[in-house]
């Protein structure tokens, strides 16, 4: 039987805005997913980490993950705005997800002593 594999990579646009707070960011392909950052660095690792958690949430709850639009570049800005790509690779992604989880349910007393 043919099983469906999740994908590994995805790039899609995200719009950075800039406001009195910093940058909000936004993925025009991915509703609700919206994060910010104080400057430009910090919200691009704001979007990553945003994206990341969104796709691998729809993966969880088996939903379809949008496609990124064809043509980034007509996207329409609104003004003190730009856009950037931006990348994730799921299976890192998967695999600090699966740790975590592992981690929150391991009692305290089985915790390796680094954690501690």
């Amino acid at each position: 039987m043919y099983e469906k594999k999740s994908k590994d990579v995805y790039i899609y646009p995200a719009i950075f805005s800039f406001g009195s707070g910093g940058y909000t960011v936004t993925f025009p392909n991915l509703p609700g997913c919206i994060t910010q950052g104080a400057d430009v660095r910090e919200a691009l690792a704001m979007a990553k980490e945003a994206m990341e958690l969104y796709i691998f949430c729809l993966e969880e709850d088996k939903q379809k993950i949008p496609p990124p639009c064809d043509h980034p570049e007509k996207l329409k800005l609104p003004p003190r705005s730009f856009t950037s790509m931006i990348e994730i690779w799921m299976p890192k992604v998967r695999e600090d997800m699966k740790r975590e989880e592992k981690n929150k349910s391991e009692p305290p007393e089985l915790k390796p002593a680094i954690d501690k």
